[in-house]
C-alpha cells in the first residue's frame, strides 16, 4: 500500500500549513481568556483575536473587522443568522443544491412560519439566475440563501450577478461560503453580500472548530446564545454592538491562532495562486476520470470556475463499496454516500445511493490524483475479468 493519499478535504482540510499547527500550539500554553482580564495574558489572547478579526476581514475585503463574527463552524453562523433574521410572514428563497446547514434550519423554521421556496438548478447542479430572480419576485422576498459551491458537485452558483440585483431589489443576499472560502477570491462588500457563513476548516486550512459570520453594518440580528461577553458586565441586558452582541462564552482561542496563521499563509501564497492551482489538479482529476471505461461523472467538467469538489461512481459499483475498497486496498480517502446533501443529489440524479466524492485542495500532488486514477483504473480492470 501507499502511503496515505488524503482526498476528503470538502469536509476538512489535510494537511494543514506547517505554521498552523505551531500557532495553536503555541496558544494551547497560553490559555488566557481574551477581554475576561487585564494582565499580560488577557491581553495578549486579546490581541490575538483582533488580529484574527482583521485578517480574516483583510481576505474577504470587509472594512470594518467588527462585522465578523466569529463562530464554532458555518453551520453556527448560517444558524445564527437564519435564527437571527428570520420571522413569521418572511419568505426565503433558496435553491436544490444545499447543504443540510442550510436546508434543516429552513425547515425548523417553516414550523415557525417563514415561508421557503427552492429553485431546482439543472443536472449540473447549475442555477440559472434568472429563475432566481423570478422566484424573488413572485412574491415579497425577506433572503435570498444560496451557497456559492456545492459540496456534492463543486458547482459554482452565479452570485456576482446576484448580489448587486438583490441589493437594488432590497432583498438580503446570504451566501454558504463553505466551499468556497480560500479557493477563490471573493470581496464581500463588491459583491454586495449582506451575510456570508464559512467554516475555518476547509480551504481556510485552518482549525476543526473556527468559523465566521459576516453581516453588513447596520443589519441587525437577535442572538442565538446569551451570556458573558467580557464587558459591561454590570448589565443584565445584551450589548448592542458587534461583534460582542453575537459572541459570547469563552472563544477558542487555540483555533483563532491556528486560523490566524492560516489566513496568512493564503496572503503569502495568493488566492489567485492558490484558485490556479486547485483549477490544475481539477482538470487533471475530471479529465482522467472520463478517460476511464465505466466512470460517471457528476456536474460541470469544465475546470474553470469549477470547486474543489468532484463527484463519480463506477457503473454497476455501490458508492461506499468503492470507497471503502479505496481506502482499504489503496489508502485513499474519500467521501461516499449523500454528503449530508440530498436535494443534491435528487437534483443530479444519484439518490438515494449517492457517490463518491474527491476533493482536493492546494496542498494535494500531482501524484495524489495520479495514484487515485491508477487506483480506480485497477479496480476497473479487476472487477471486468
Amino acid at each position: 500500500m501507499n502511503d496515505l493519499i488524503y482526498l476528503d478535504n470538502a469536509s476538512t482540510s489535510h494537511p494543514k500549513p506547517e505554521v498552523v499547527y505551531r500557532s495553536i500550539e503555541k496558544f494551547v500554553r497560553m490559555s488566557a481568556n481574551p477581554g475576561r482580564g487585564g494582565h499580560r495574558m488577557a491581553l495578549t489572547t486579546d490581541r490575538l483575536v483582533f488580529e484574527t478579526r482583521e485578517s480574516v476581514a483583510e481576505l474577504f475585503g470587509v472594512c470594518d473587522s467588527s462585522q465578523i463574527v466569529f463562530t464554532a463552524n458555518a453551520t453556527m453562523a448560517i444558524n445564527m443568522a437564519l435564527f437571527g433574521l428570520l420571522k413569521a410572514g418572511d419568505r426565503v428563497v433558496t435553491s436544490s443544491m444545499e447543504h443540510n446547514a442550510v436546508t434543516r434550519p429552513l425547515r425548523a423554521l417553516q414550523a415557525r412560519g417563514v415561508e421557503v421556496y427552492k429553485v431546482q438548478a439543472d443536472r449540473q447542479g447549475s442555477l440559472d439566475p434568472e429563475a432566481v430572480q423570478r422566484a424573488c419576485l413572485e412574491q415579497p422576498t425577506r433572503l435570498l440563501l444560496i451557497n456559492h459551491c456545492s459540496n456534492v458537485t463543486g458547482t459554482l452558483q452565479p452570485i456576482e450577478a446576484l448580489g448587486p440585483w438583490c441589493r437594488q431589489h432590497d432583498i438580503l443576499f446570504m451566501v454558504d461560503g463553505s466551499q468556497s472560502a480560500g479557493s477563490f477570491p471573493i470581496n464581500l462588500e463588491e459583491l454586495s453580500i449582506d451575510l456570508f457563513a464559512a467554516p475555518g476548516h476547509k480551504g481556510l486550512l485552518g482549525p476543526q472548530g473556527t468559523g465566521f459570520l459576516y453581516l453588513r453594518p447596520r443589519l441587525p440580528l437577535t442572538p442565538l446564545l446569551y451570556g458573558g461577553t467580557g464587558g459591561s458586565s454590570h448589565s443584565e441586558l445584551y450589548p448592542e454592538q458587534l461583534p460582542e452582541r453575537l459572541e459570547c462564552g469563552t472563544m477558542n482561542t487555540p483555533g483563532l491562532a491556528g486560523l490566524k496563521a492560516a489566513v496568512e499563509y493564503i496572503q503569502s501564497v495568493g488566492l489567485e495562486q492558490i484558485c490556479l492551482r486547485e483549477q490544475q489538479l481539477l482538470r487533471c482529476l475530471v479529465d482522467g476520470l472520463l478517460s476511464l471505461p465505466g466512470v460517471e461523472v457528476y456536474g460541470p467538467t469544465g475546470a474553470v470556475q469549477h470547486g474543489a469538489a468532484v463527484s463519480f461512481n463506477l457503473v454497476g459499483r455501490d458508492p461506499a463499496e468503492v470507497g471503502f475498497q479505496l481506502d482499504q486496498d489503496f489508502g485513499i480517502s474519500t467521501r461516499v454516500g449523500l454528503h449530508c446533501a440530498p436535494d443534491a443529489h435528487k437534483t443530479i440524479g444519484t439518490f438515494p445511493r449517492g457517490t463518491v466524492r474527491v476533493s482536493p485542495t492546494y496542498l494535494t500532488s500531482d501524484k495524489d490524483i495520479d495514484y487515485l486514477l491508477s487506483a480506480l483504473r485497477e479496480m476497473i480492470s479487476t472487477s471486468a475479468v
